[in-house]
């Protein structure tokens, strides 16, 4: 059956979309310094986490990308004290503002009736790791009895199973990383009495996450919302008339898109953010988003073969002028940040490079920057003189 979509009211250029979608995510204007990484997590309403840890691992990047050198004890002790936060799938591994529990009911839901898993729950399992949890919680899978059987990456053992399992039921929630390890406490504890609930149903659930996207993207097509929490297009088509997101057109996008209604209220202006990109970032994270707002083509490499990378293992976009105008593949020796590999748009981007990874050393704990390779090598003394 083919969807009949109202007519937009509203018709953006790919400029006016392009500086939307900054300053929903939190790169144009003066950033909200005293709300900090707690008003950044509310924002966005996702901040994906990964294993990578380059400069910093990627939820850190996040915070620092729109704040700038906030302490990364700060960031951490931000996500995950005074049950302000939990982690569970969104648009991947995320961290989530705790007052969005009860609209992530339709997946927990989900979860519970799924009739195959790949690894297999062994009887009795799931009782005793809620029992421990509620006994000694909380508590690391190491400490519930071990994460492996001591086979392959994904050789996971009874225990680690169970509270996984227990995760995805809502039983169980992820209340910090330890170590990168998840630290698991029961749901009744880790969760505020006024949100413990799975009482909205499907519908109300998809309406919240559709309008939190929209929110936070400031204007997308139908894949990119529904792709910001991993949601299937027909989730997506079923609650968007009532989501209280508006349809737009943009132009040189060749699919229809809807935008906040707040997002359309002023013109987009102030001081633009200088800054690099974790690739996993929400406002690059999707590929055919980045290259349709920004003209930028940018992939993850971290997991191609090393002899067939392009721009190295975790180069991330250098942001600058409400634009992408290069990427660094960085690397750390003792107090020196290395710039392995360096793409510049052009000369008018070594100033912004520089000060990028400047800022970025300084963050660390860095005192020096070392530039290893520019792709347009006649561009290398320019930037290892503005960089010294």
């Amino acid at each position: 059956m083919t969807t009949t979509l109202p007519r937009p009211a509203t018709e953006l250029s790919a400029d006016e979309a392009r500086r939307i979608v900054l300053r929903a995510q939190g790169f144009l204007g003066a950033p909200d310094r005293r709300a900090g990484v707690r008003g950044i997590l509310r924002r966005l309403g996702a901040v994906q986490l990964d294993t990578i840890s380059v400069l910093a691992r990627s939820h850190e990047l996040v915070p620092y990308a729109r704040l700038g050198a906030v302490g990364r004890r700060t960031v951490d002790d931000a996500y995950w004290t005074e049950r302000h936060a939990f982690e569970y799938w969104s648009h991947a591994a995320c961290i989530l503002p705790i007052e969005e529990w009860p609209h992530f009911a339709f997946r927990r839901r989900a979860y519970r009736r799924r009739p195959q898993w790949y690894h297999d729950l062994p009887d009795g399992a799931y009782d005793t790791v809620i029992k421990q949890l509620r006994a000694e919680g909380p508590l690391t899978a190491t400490e519930l009895g071990g994460a492996k059987n001591g086979g392959e990456w994904w050789d996971w053992s009874a225990s680690k199973v169970a509270v996984e399992r227990a995760l995805m039921y809502g039983e169980v929630v992820c209340t910090e990383r330890r170590g990168w390890k998840r630290v698991y406490d029961l749901a009744e504890r880790a969760v505020p009495d006024a949100l413990l609930h799975d009482e909205l149903d499907d519908t109300e659930c998809l309406r919240r996450l559709v309008r939190l996207a929209g929110e936070a993207l400031g204007v997308g097509t139908r894949a990119d919302i529904a792709d910001y929490h991993r949601l299937k297009g027909e989730q997506f088509d079923a609650v968007v008339a009532d989501s209280g997101l508006v349809p737009v057109a943009v132009q040189g996008w060749d699919k229809p898109a809807w935008a906040d209604p707040a997002a359309l209220a002023s013109d987009p202006r102030g001081r633009h953010r200088t800054t690099l990109l974790s690739p996993f970032d929400s406002l690059i994270w999707e590929r055919a988003r980045t290259e349709r707002v920004f003209g930028f083509t940018h992939r993850l490499e971290a997991y191609v073969p090393k002899q067939k990378r392009v721009h190295g293992y975790f180069a991330m976009p250098l942001l600058a002028g409400g634009k992408l105008v290069g990427r660094v593949d960085p690397a750390r020796e003792g107090t020196t940040l290395v710039a392995k590999q360096v793409s510049l748009a052009g000369p008018k981007a070594i100033p912004a490079m520089a000060q990028a990874l400047r800022e970025a050393a300084s963050w660390v704990g860095c005192d020096a920057v070392r530039i290893e390779r520019v792709d347009h090598q006649d561009l290398a003394p320019a930037l290892t003189a503005a960089v010294s």
